[in-house]
């Protein structure tokens, strides 16, 4: 039986695939028309498998194509003269699995002719494929197409980078037909950010291709398989939820789904239904794959990232998407922001800004014990009516009541932004009471920045409040009718709606009204912007 795979490249015999046939064919007809294509995108999106497949595809369309598939990623710390040698070493290679998966001419005369060439060099590089060309053509009596794929193209040492970008842009500007007739290089760090000579460019014939996340269709077409070959179905809003908190991302879809179909022990005979998907989404926020792993670390490459996040997730009117800010450029690279439809940054998916919420977050904020007053009994499991519901209203009254018991103390939060303080605390405050009754929280950002609605599953019943940060009286009526659309898209009849004042001297207001059908509790919290200048240290 097949399984969903999330460790490295997945084969249709072993694992369940998206078969991304637009995307195979879009590349495909590049290749066919000569072009140099680069691929650059972060870790654990696909682009290793996507090209094997595609150059497969190729084959068996055309057999004139002659594929070279390498990878270079061992190749970081090579000296010049070891990197030539190590990719002549590595390209012969192919160059005989090639002929023998094909059966055509002599293997012995393929050996004795690559043991008559060498790469040393840049020069010798352009010179030992066109003579590959010539044997080719004797050998197989058509002349071949060779096309070079370069997996992991970011390990190319730093000392050859210029002269092999120039020498294929040589290739490319030649008169057809060329030795090489395409490329495709794929990695991370795009040309422009593996710090070439920046006084000319070595590579401007390239062709971009985007290879995207998994849409809606293709997710549903991968869990069709499991269907298929199981005979368990999920329910049509698990697979919904599943692209939303993902947004298609194809390590975190297939990890959610290995969870659901092989970590929770559902019986085969049951449909998976929400209730799976939150305790499978649950693990996704606590556990450390590799994935989370790569999105933690190159998000704490820099100090900077945090508060740059923070803005994006927090203010409505956004951050320009623009690559040419370094901030922005790097992390596009890792694969934590992208640009929106508006042009304007955004959080790729759901699950990442719940986990950078999480990392900015700290572990202890100093100020649990005052979450409850002094003179009362109540705690977290106090919120929670006997019939297994959630009493929502009160549990944010006593986290307005917890902010005006706190005062000046929000700003000695270690390791927090003052405009962020208030989002900070309500989000830990939720966090540590659905972990108190064992509820599901989903971050579901509906426009990548501006606003974070937290979605409380607990029972099968849904709970959803929005947070964000004042940003004028427009905003703040905007984002009512925001939240009117989203809780009619989710079939709920009541939502909250917290916002936090940063002017000097903000107002409090609590008020309940109908919109459209729907009731809308709203809070308009202050946060201390300094502690008053009359109380001491000697007070504290």
């Amino acid at each position: 039986m097949r399984s969903f795979g999330t460790r490295g490249r997945v084969y249709p015999d072993r694992h369940y695939i998206v078969k991304r046939t637009e995307e195979i064919r879009d590349f495909i007809n590049r290749i066919k028309e000569g072009r140099y294509i680069v691929l650059f995108a972060p870790r654990q999106t696909g682009k290793t498998t996507f090209f094997r497949f595609t150059t497969e595809e190729l084959t068996n369309q055309d057999e004139s194509f002659f594929p070279i598939q390498l990878n270079f990623e061992p190749y970081n710390n090579l000296p010049s003269s070891d990197f030539y040698n190590a990719f002549y070493r590595d390209t012969c290679k192919e160059i005989e699995k090639v002929i023998q998966s094909r059966a055509e001419g002599s293997c012995e005369e393929t050996v004795q002719f690559l043991e008559d060439q060498s790469i040393v060099d840049h020069i010798s590089m352009s010179e030992f494929f066109g003579a590959l060309t010539d044997f080719l053509s004797i050998q197989r009596g058509i002349r071949p197409k060779i096309v070079i794929i370069i997996d992991e193209f970011d390990g190319i040492p730093q000392t050859v980078l210029s002269d092999f970008l120039h020498t294929l842009r040589r290739v490319y500007l030649s008169d057809e037909p060329r030795c090489i007739h395409s490329v495709g290089i794929v990695g991370v760090k795009s040309i422009t950010q593996l710090n070439y000579d920046r006084s000319i460019s070595p590579f401007n014939i390239q062709d971009e291709f985007n290879l995207p996340n998994f849409t809606l269709e293709q997710v549903q077409e991968l869990l069709s398989q499991y269907t298929d070959e199981v005979g368990q179905p999920f329910d049509q809003e698990v697979i919904i939820s599943l692209h939303k908190q993902t947004a298609g991302q194809p390590f975190l879809v297939n990890r959610a789904a290995q969870i659901m179909t092989n970590e929770l022990n559902i019986p085969k005979t049951d449909t998976i239904e929400m209730s799976h998907f939150a305790e499978a989404h649950t693990q996704l926020l606590e556990e450390r794959n590799t994935n989370i792993e790569h999105l933690l670390t190159n998000i704490r490459r820099d100090r900077r990232f945090g508060r740059f996040l923070m803005k994006i997730a927090s203010y409505e009117r956004g951050v320009p998407y623009n690559l040419d800010d370094d901030i922005i450029n790097e992390l596009t690279m890792y694969g934590v922001i992208k640009r929106g439809p508006d042009r304007m940054c955004q959080i790729v998916n759901p699950i990442y800004q719940h986990r950078i919420l999480q990392a900015f977050k700290p572990a202890i904020n100093g100020l649990e014990n005052d979450y409850f007053a002094e003179d009362t009994e109540v705690d977290f499991i106090d919120y929670v009516t006997p019939s297994g519901g959630i009493e929502l209203e009160s549990l944010l009254n006593n986290f307005k009541d917890f902010i005006s018991r706190v005062g000046f103390r929000i700003l000695q939060v270690p390791e927090t932004p003052q405009e962020y303080v208030g989002q900070n605390l309500l989000y830990a405050y939720l966090d540590h009471f659905i972990r108190t009754i064992n509820a599901s929280m989903f971050l579901e950002v509906q426009t990548g920045r501006g606003r974070i609605d937290l979605m409380i599953l607990y029972n099968s019943r849904k709970y959803i409040v929005e947070t964000k940060i004042w940003e004028g009286e427009r905003y703040h009526q905007a984002g009512k009718k925001q939240l009117v659309a989203y809780l009619k898209s989710e079939k709920v009849d009541k939502g909250y709606y917290v916002v936090f004042n940063h002017r000097t001297n903000p107002e409090s207001r609590v008020e309940t009204e109908m919109l459209e059908g729907v009731t809308i509790r709203s809070y308009l919290i202050p946060v201390v912007q300094r502690k008053p200048s009359s109380i001491s240290a000697f007070d504290q």
